[in-house]
């Protein structure tokens, strides 16, 4: 990797950074991070699909309270960073990529737990309505954010390579193997997290047939276009039930209809 190369990962990683808890236009989900980070790493579609197989790992990840999940802008950054650069395997990568992901998880803590003593300066502020002293702590927080995960990112960068050059060169390559295992399994994993929390238990059947449906056509050698049709005939289901539920609510009556939370 070029110099360049380091300073525009560095500078896409605080813009995102600064997207996950304040723009909120969803730049920073892996799967528009990914193609972005593969562009400048010279290799879009390598950069798509880790973005994609890391957004699946990571769907139904969502904070607590105060408590924050592995850390999605850090990990899909890095995860493009192995795969493009390295060139190995993408659910290599995305197991890689976990640790960094970790990191990213406790700079958000440290700048969550910076920011909570300031609050009661923000709230003196409010009281004497001082916009531009509110205006600067945000960005203040947006700065400190932003530069703790660009840091941690162009730091993984380097060091990763070596890294990550270490692991594939070691013996029978078991560990990349193994790697490639876990990375493969995260992203079932979290879908089932999100199946967890928003599948309604009368939506299991449909589900069930969808799957058959996909299974059925990859293996008859109908894998995209065939698949993108099933996705709309999914839509058009769900559209149907959804204003099937809304008139039957809207008649006064309730149908037995859930929204599955």
């Amino acid at each position: 990797m070029s110099f360049i190369q380091y300073l525009l990962i560095g500078i896409v990683t605080f813009i995102a950074a600064i997207d996950q808890f304040d723009f909120l236009e969803s730049l920073y989900q892996p799967i528009v991070m990914g193609p972005v980070v593969g562009a400048i790493l010279g290799d879009v579609n390598t950069g798509l699909i880790v973005g994609g197989t890391y957004q699946l790992m990571t769907i139904g990840n969502m904070p607590v309270g105060g408590a924050q999940p592995p850390n999605a802008v850090i990990g899909g950054i890095m995860a493009t960073v192995f795969a493009c650069s390295l060139g190995i395997d993408t659910s290599a990568a995305v197991g890689l990529a976990v640790p960094f992901s970790l990191f990213g998880q406790y700079a958000v803590t440290i700048t969550f737990t910076l920011m909570s003593p300031l609050m009661t300066k923000a709230d003196a502020y409010a009281e004497k309505a001082d916009t531009k002293g509110i205006a600067g702590l945000n960005y203040f927080a947006m700065g400190v954010l932003g530069l703790l995960f660009a840091v941690i990112v162009i730091l993984g960068c380097i060091g990763g390579e070596a890294l990550g050059n270490t692991l594939q060169s070691m013996a029978g390559n078991w560990f990349m193997g193994g790697l490639s295992a876990a990375g493969g399994m995260m992203r079932y994993v979290g879908f089932g997290i999100l199946m967890k929390i928003m599948l309604s238990g009368d939506m299991w059947g449909i589900y069930f047939a969808g799957f058959a449906i996909a299974a059925v056509l990859s293996a008859a050698g109908l894998g995209g276009p065939a698949l993108l049709l099933v996705a709309f005939v999914g839509i058009a289901i769900a559209l149907y039930d959804y204003n099937t539920a809304v008139k039957i609510k809207n008649a006064g009556g309730n149908g037995g209809a859930t929204d599955g939370i």
